[in-house]
């Protein structure tokens, strides 16, 4: 008889969390994974992801799934990966209560802020691009 192991119930308390290569390559750990409650729910997409995606010819929101509106320094903001640092949320839209819809705030603003003028990448493409 094969005997079942107990999972330690402080494993993220006691370690990093990181049990998969690509959890180790992004140094991050992929809660969804584990808790169906952080995927996120279609029902609640904005107008505008709903065109993104359909544009897109994606079935799902694929990268943005772990995009989640978070704060820093006590503001709302988004975290961007490509500048490796937060985007604020402008003063003007107002947060509605439920986790599911700030997200999904989260998850256009991102994507709207990437392919705007303002990213730093646009400048750095301006720079170094050969044509």
């Amino acid at each position: 008889m094969v005997e079942k192991k107990t999972p330690n119930i402080d494993y993220f308390l006691e370690s990093d969390g990181l049990e998969t290569e690509r959890e180790k390559d992004i140094g991050q750990h992929i809660g969804y994974r584990y808790d169906v409650n952080l995927v996120p729910d279609y029902d609640r997409l904005t107008p505008f992801l709903k065109k993104y995606i359909k544009m897109m010819g994606w079935h799902d929101l694929n990268w943005l799934e772990d995009v989640h509106l978070g704060y820093e320094e006590g503001k709302p903001a988004v975290f961007d990966r490509n500048i490796n640092g937060w985007v604020s949320v402008p003063d003007n839209i107002k947060l509605p209560d439920n986790q599911q819809d700030r997200d999904m705030i989260a998850r256009e603003l991102l994507i709207k802020f990437q392919m705007s003028e303002k990213h730093p990448l646009v400048d750095l493409n301006r720079a170094y691009s050969k044509f």
